[in-house]
């Protein structure tokens, strides 16, 4: 299925989110095989592949709502834990996933997907899933750019039952938050369309001109004229 292709290969663009949610939204007929099809993702594919479904589940019902397709929010609410433990796993393995989770779940608050105190419940599971200092697969990275490993570490596949992700999941990952760091400082600069709001807000916020304002300009005027030399 197409939108099965578009959910494996989503990455850290607005662009492949909104693609995948476009085309969620075109064919809405099918929304719980498509809903279906979001679940089965999560657990079939990588870590980084996960947070990028996150992301667009935070697309995908804002899109819904802006074209009142409630179906996909309502679903989303109904699962919303199972998608959780899909992205950020209690075994620890989601560890750099658990930021992401907390991030869509503040924007899903404030769009009015979820309700504050669902996601005060999640946070609480989560404080016990950020263990990501304690991750050897997320450990530090040392000069050379590889991961720093205690001597009580070996090399294995796993580290305490956990999947260690390899050097090119891990480079991915990097470059994807790179990508969604430079994303949020350009949104906080980002100058929304507002008309003449802003300068109307301004325009209300200063006083009227009074008599000393007048009184204070002329003699501003007449500092000048003699600083000039003019009589």
């Amino acid at each position: 299925m197409r939108f099965t292709s578009q959910l494996q290969h989503l990455n850290a663009s607005v662009n492949s989110s909104q693609k995948a949610a476009h085309y969620a939204l075109k064919y809405r007929d099918m929304d719980e095989d498509l809903h279906s099809c979001i679940l089965e993702q999560l657990e079939r594919n990588s870590m980084n592949n996960r947070a990028n479904i996150m992301y667009f589940i935070e697309h995908l019902c804002d899109m819904a709502q802006r074209e009142n397709h409630m179906n996909f929010v309502r679903m989303m609410q109904k699962d919303i834990l199972m998608v959780v433990d899909a992205v950020a796993p209690s075994d620890g393995s989601g560890a750099a996933n658990v930021k992401v989770v907390r991030r869509v779940l503040q924007g899903l608050q404030q769009k009015g997907v979820l309700l504050p105190d669902t996601v005060t419940e999640i946070e609480g599971c989560l404080k016990e899933r950020d263990t990501v200092a304690e991750h050897a697969a997320l450990s530090p990275v040392d000069a050379n750019g590889q991961r720093e490993h205690s001597q009580n570490q070996t090399n294995s596949a796993k580290v305490n039952g956990v999947s260690r992700p390899d050097k090119r999941q891990i480079e991915q990952r990097i470059e994807e938050d790179r990508e969604r760091h430079k994303r949020l400082r350009e949104s906080i600069w980002a100058i929304g369309d507002e008309g003449d709001q802003e300068f109307e807000r301004l325009w209300d916020d200063i006083s009227d001109i009074g008599e000393d304002d007048y009184i204070a300009a002329e003699e501003d005027a007449m500092e000048r004229r003699q600083a000039l030399g003019v009589a």
